[in-house]
């Protein structure tokens, strides 16, 4: 998913708790779907970075490279100003864009 384009808060929203417990009707549920969500975004968007960052590494680091490199420095500062992965996931969640399923409450298949 390319998070560069999602529009979203990048602070913090006071919002509604009732508003977070209609599909599942438990909020530690919903607050443990959020929670996976979250941390999967944060992972791709980890190795994302890495992989950027990885293309700037060389095999030998001399001094005015390592105080001097612009690019990283933008890259870096990209990646601060994007939307946290909470507030993605919960992005996600409000507009029905996460899929979950709970085994436990369907129906069994023999």
């Amino acid at each position: 998913m390319d998070y560069k384009k999602v529009k979203t808060d990048t602070t913090a929203v006071t919002r509604k708790i009732r508003d977070f417990d209609k599909d599942t009707a438990n909020i530690y549920e919903t607050v443990a779907i959020l929670s996976r969500r979250a941390n999967q975004i944060g992972l791709e968007m980890k190795e994302e970075l890495d992989q950027k960052i990885q293309e700037f590494s060389t095999s030998q680091d001399n001094l005015e490279e390592i105080f001097e490199n612009r690019e990283q420095i933008e890259i870096a500062r990209f990646y601060e100003r994007l939307p946290k992965p909470t507030l993605i996931a919960v992005h996600e969640f409000a507009n029905g864009k996460i899929y979950y399923r709970n085994p436990q409450k369907a129906p069994n298949e023999f």
